[in-house]
């Protein structure tokens, strides 16, 4: 379940604390009722690479909202003074899995995701502008967001997929594998983007697979290099490992969670 308070003494839109899967702005309630199905449409805006440097204030355009990691968004409208004059505004059922991304929020729409689907909601109203699904194989544990590049999305899947959507409509542009998963790989991590870079990793820590981080082209899925968590025999490192054996090719390491 995705929602959405407000503070009842101000009206203006404000997402003041930083996000996990809660949003706090502040519409009206009232006129949220009036407006009812009429409520003027939202359309998709391309992200300024900008904001991805910047600390999160008017949006949050990455899993950790910028590339310091720190999940903390500076503005301070709703503090310790006023948080307990928060009340519900909007409530978006995804009739689906327990929600355990993210939200990106970029010029007013919310991007969410839970294993193998993708929305796209009105930040000011909770009204779905489009929603994605691809069934797919593999471990269904969760999903942890999306990462954003001009006007894409990028999300993993539980069949260690990567896909690629318009953030306008939610079509898709490209999907491509990231490992086999009949191996044991799935993918629940959100993507960072950093530059013309896509870098996804894996899940599968049940089995004795290598762990990975890769990198994919934006524009293609295409990919631009991969980099394993244990080193290749004869790297700097594998001297640490057991010899005369195998058990660098099985050393796990999973890259799930974004940094």
């Amino acid at each position: 379940m995705l929602f959405q308070l407000r503070l009842r003494i101000e009206s203006r839109r404000c997402c003041e604390n930083h996000f996990s899967s809660l949003c706090l702005v502040a519409p009206v309630v009232l006129l949220l009722f009036a407006l009812g199905p009429h409520a003027p449409p939202i359309a998709a805006q391309e992200l300024d690479q900008a904001a991805m440097v910047e600390p999160a204030m008017d949006t949050w355009p990455t899993y950790n909202g910028d590339y310091s990691g720190k999940r903390f968004s500076p503005l301070d409208q709703i503090n310790s003074s006023n948080v307990g004059s928060l009340t519900l505004a909007w409530v978006f059922h995804p009739h689906a899995s327990t929600i355990k991304s993210t939200p990106l929020e970029v010029n007013g729409i919310l991007y969410f995701t839970v294993p193998d689907n993708v929305w796209a909601v009105d930040a000011r109203f909770g009204r779905e502008i489009w929603h994605y699904h691809r069934d797919s194989e593999g471990d269904h544990i969760g999903n942890r967001g999306l990462g954003m590049y001009k006007n894409w999305l990028y999300f993993t899947t539980p069949d260690s997929h990567v896909v690629c959507l318009d953030a306008k409509d939610g079509a898709v542009r490209w999907i491509v594998e990231l490992a086999d998963p009949k191996l044991g790989y799935f993918a629940t991590m959100a993507p960072l983007v950093v530059r013309d870079h896509v870098i996804v990793g894996v899940s599968g820590d049940v089995t004795d697979i290598r762990g990975f981080l890769e990198s994919l082209d934006p524009e293609t899925g295409k990919i631009q290099w991969r980099w394993y968590t244990e080193p290749d025999p004869g790297q700097p490192g594998s001297e640490t490992w057991p010899r005369d054996t195998d058990a660098l090719l099985h050393g796990g390491g999973m890259t799930w969670m974004t940094f």
